[in-house]
């Protein structure tokens, strides 16, 4: 990566650090998830609330680390709006990415791709991926409702 493209990245994890998206918690019918990272100490409570198979709203509460809470911010940026299956793709996507494996580049991440260069980190991966296991366990718990 350029290091024009690696301050790009940086100034929208930095971003997304600062001014979190769809930071709080739902009230109304949704379904919470708590998960948490012990190596780091990063911990995050998820709330969103699914309506005919859309995910209708999410929002995250935690503490952590730039990565994990940036990364809260673009998942539940992400995923607002989107059906459980491709929310569940998505996070796939996201896996793979994190993991250096090929992965559908045609799919628009948005800020989400600023995420990419964590995968050189191996220490910094379960930081990343924190919020997108919480959605994915929710999820799936959801659907077996």
């Amino acid at each position: 990566m350029s290091s024009n493209l690696d301050a790009l990245y940086r100034r929208v994890i930095m971003d997304h650090y600062k001014k979190p998206r769809n930071r709080g918690v739902l009230e109304d019918g949704s379904h919470t998830i708590n998960m948490n990272n012990p190596t780091c100490g990063d911990r995050i409570q998820l709330t969103f609330k699914v309506v005919d198979g859309v995910v209708e709203d999410a929002r995250f509460e935690g503490e952590g680390c730039s990565i994990s809470m940036s990364s809260a911010s673009m998942m539940t940026q992400a995923i607002k709006g989107k059906k459980v299956d491709d929310a569940l793709m998505l996070s796939k996507i996201f896996s793979d990415m994190m993991q250096g494996k090929e992965f559908d580049e045609d799919v628009d991440l948005g800020d989400i791709e600023a995420l990419q260069g964590v995968s050189k980190f191996p220490a910094r991966i379960k930081c990343a991926t924190l919020a997108w296991k919480a959605m994915e366990k929710g999820l799936k718990e959801e659907e077996q409702k």
